[in-house]
C-alpha cells in the first residue's frame, strides 16, 4: 500500500513540474493593423504582453494566452489585430471576432466625440 501511494504521489509531481514546461512554448504574437505610438505592456491570458511597432509579443506565454479571449483583449487595448498566433494561427473568423471588440470600441469614441 506504502508503495502505490509513493508511485501515485510520484506521478503526481512529474505531472505538475512538467505543465509549466509544457505552457511557456513559442512566443505568441499579435501583428497589428497599425502601430502603437509607444511602447505599452500589459497582461491578457495570463502572459505579459509588450507592444512595440506593429507588434505584441507574449514571450512567456501561458497555456490559456492562445485564446480568443487574450485576442479580443489586445484588440481593445491597442487596436485592430493583423494576426494573432505563436505555434499556429488565428484562423479569420475568430479574428473577426476578435476584431469586433477595437470596431465597438472605436466607434463608442467616436460617438463620444461628436
Amino acid at each position: 500500500m506504502k508503495l502505490l501511494t509513493l508511485a501515485a504521489a510520484c506521478a503526481a509531481l512529474v505531472t505538475l513540474s512538467a505543465a509549466p514546461a509544457m505552457a511557456g512554448g513559442d512566443p505568441i504574437t499579435a501583428k497589428l493593423q497599425s502601430p502603437v505610438a509607444e511602447k505599452t505592456k500589459f497582461i491578457a491570458g495570463g502572459a505579459m504582453f509588450v507592444c512595440e511597432g506593429d507588434a505584441c509579443v507574449a514571450a512567456a506565454p501561458q497555456s490559456t494566452t492562445y485564446a480568443s479571449s487574450t485576442c479580443k483583449i489586445i484588440a481593445g487595448k491597442v487596436g485592430p489585430v493583423a494576426s494573432f498566433g505563436g505555434y499556429k494561427s488565428m484562423d479569420d473568423a475568430k479574428l473577426a471576432d476578435c476584431n469586433s471588440v477595437a470596431v465597438a470600441k472605436n466607434a463608442g469614441s467616436k460617438l463620444a466625440k461628436q
